[in-house]
Parts: C-alpha cells; sequence; structure tokens
C-alpha cells in the first residue's frame, strides 16, 4: 500500500467525491490511499502530531443515530466540536422519516443546510446513499447492518499505535461475523502480508459478497484471509485476538438457541494461552462471561479500553478527510 503523509489528505478516488462532496459510506468505495491516509491521519491525532488549529471552522455537522451508541456518537460529536465546527444532534424520533419521509427527501432537504451528516441506522448501506445521492453534503456512515467502516478505521490506527506495523499483521477474530468483521476484513486485507483468521459460528459468518471482495484485496496485496466455523487448527501465533459482543446493535438472530452455536467461540484464558503474543482487542460494548471473559478483557493483554479512544481520533480524521 502507497502511504500518505501526515501533512494532509491526497486527492482521493473520484468515486468518493462527487461535485466536490466527499462521503464514507463503505470502505470499498475508498482506494488504498483514502484508507490509508484515513488511518494514519488517525494515528497522528491519537499521538497530538496535529495541532488543532479550527480546521472545520464554520461548518455545521448534523448526527442521527437511530440506534443505540456511546462511542461513536460520543466521538464524532466532541470531534465536531474540537475540529471547530457547529454540531446539531438528532434522536431516532426527531425527523420526519418517522412519520414516512423518503430517505432521499430527507437527504435533500438536510444537504441543503448541513456540510456532513454523521448516520447509524439498523438498516443497510442503501439507505445512506439515498441520503447522499444529492452530493450537496458528505454523509458518514456511522454503522450499518452490514458494515461499520469507521471501526475499522478506529481498529488500524490501535493496531498501529500499539504494535508499530499494520503490513504483515496476523489477526484472529473470534465470534460473529457481523458489521465490524465485515470492516475489518475490507480493511486489513488491503496492507501487504496480512493474514486474518475468521472462526465464526456456522450460519453467522461474513457474507458471501465481502468474503468474496476481502480475498480479491488479499490476492492483490499479497495478504489472506480463510474463515472457518470451528476452533481447530488456529494458526500457531498471531499479533491480535479480537472479538465483538454477540448481540450486534440493531440486529437479530434467526436461531432461538442462537447461543449454543456461539458458546464454544467465547475468548477465555485458555485461547489466549494459544495466542501467547497477541493483545486483545474488542469494540465494545463487552458482555463479560459471553464473548469475553473477565481476566482477558480486564487483563494485561487487552487493549479494548485505548482502542474505544481511537474512535476519536478515527472521527478527527473522517470529518477532516470528508469536509475540510
Amino acid at each position: 500500500m502507497n502511504h500518505s503523509g501526515s501533512e494532509g489528505f491526497p486527492n482521493g478516488n473520484d468515486r468518493v467525491r462527487q461535485d466536490g462532496v466527499r462521503h464514507l459510506l463503505s470502505l470499498a468505495d475508498l482506494s488504498d490511499v483514502d484508507l490509508d491516509a484515513l488511518v494514519r491521519r488517525s494515528f497522528d491525532h491519537s499521538r497530538g502530531a496535529v495541532p488543532l488549529t479550527g480546521q472545520l471552522n464554520g461548518r455545521v455537522v448534523g448526527t442521527y443515530f437511530r440506534t443505540t451508541s456511546t462511542r461513536t456518537r460520543t466521538a464524532f460529536s466532541v470531534a465536531t466540536l474540537r475540529l471547530g465546527a457547529q454540531l446539531v444532534a438528532y434522536g431516532p424520533g426527531d425527523l420526519q422519516e418517522n412519520t414516512g419521509e423518503s430517505a432521499g427527501d430527507t437527504g435533500r432537504v438536510l444537504g441543503l443546510m448541513l456540510d456532513g451528516l454523521v448516520a447509524r441506522t439498523s438498516a443497510g448501506a442503501d439507505e445512506l446513499r439515498a441520503i447522499a445521492d444529492w452530493r450537496t453534503m458528505s454523509v458518514v456512515n456511522a454503522m450499518t447492518e452490514d458494515e461499520h467502516p469507521t471501526q475499522a478505521i478506529t481498529d488500524l490506527s490501535a493496531m498501529l499505535a500499539t504494535l508499530g506495523k499494520l503490513e504483515g499483521l496476523r489477526v484472529l477474530y473470534v465470534g460473529e461475523g457481523n458489521n465490524t468483521a465485515a470492516a475489518l476484513a475490507l480493511a486489513l486485507t488491503r496492507y501487504t502480508g496480512t493474514e486474518l483468521y475468521l472462526r465464526t459460528p456456522d450460519g453467522y459468518g461474513l457474507s458471501q459478497n465481502t468474503l468474496r471482495q476481502a480475498r480479491a484485496y488479499a490476492e492483490t496485496h499479497g495478504a489472506s484471509v480463510e474463515e472457518r466455523h470451528d476452533l481447530e487448527n488456529l494458526p500457531p501465533d498471531v499479533d491480535v485476538v479480537y472479538t465483538t459482543r454477540w448481540q450486534t446493535t440493531g440486529t437479530a438472530k434467526h436461531d432461538p438457541d442462537w447461543r449454543r452455536a456461539f458458546s464454544p467461540f467465547r475468548v477465555d484464558a485458555a485461547l489466549m494461552r494459544r495466542c501467547p503474543s497477541a493483545i486483545f482487542m474488542h469494540d465494545l460494548p463487552a458482555h463479560r462471561g459471553e464473548e469475553v471473559d473477565a481476566d482477558v478483557i480486564d487483563g494485561v493483554r487487552s487493549i479494548a479500553f485505548p482502542q474505544a479512544s481511537h474512535k476519536l481520533y478515527g472521527a478527527m480524521a473522517v470529518l477532516e478527510w470528508c469536509l475540510s
């Protein structure tokens, strides 16, 4: 991957810039250069290497969260203010979408007044693309059912800060192939020599489209991605063990007995002993005793809470990239 400097951002990919407006709707829309620029800008913010000079003075950013959020909503709200922009916050019952207005009409109106909209929805990305279609304001995907792109920027920034590199990292992901897993697969596979091992319950893996795209990226970058539905034949050592909560925000399981399928995929001390050099990551919120044991997430190898701090730095990078 070609890396950009920390002084600013490259011109980027025309697929995400329309009539002077940049969106972050899916990592698949980003060029390699754009993705790496966002990750490294986030890392630079984390180490205090980016002066806060009112980069977004005069801008107005809306946040619209239709499902619960602690880290992402707070991160984008604080990032907006720290970069000098003004903030308008909408809750799940505030907009006329609730009375039947189309996503397109909502986006058309908001784009007449806002410079950017950070939105979380329990639906797929098509709704956000309808909002973004008028090309009058930047739209940021703060999580949809199928992808959580800003989480991947957070995660890679945290890996870079902790491990000092991204190229060649070996990551074991254990749990549901949810929107966080999808974003990780679409991002990590674009770094040379990386290895992503996905261990997901049968019937709860990555979508075929996401897995196909991740494998295409991996082939291009000399990386690899493997998905299995058991914990046999784990790689002898990895740099990162990653899990997420079993009950993904805004989704429901199709099988009422789903916990039986998930129970072997808990990250406990025994699994961490199989990966003696690995740090532990979790996108939070965590349910101790379900997807992870307390002695793992609260142990010395866990970076789950420092990882969460990179939400803010990633949000600052994304807003700068979209709006500055």
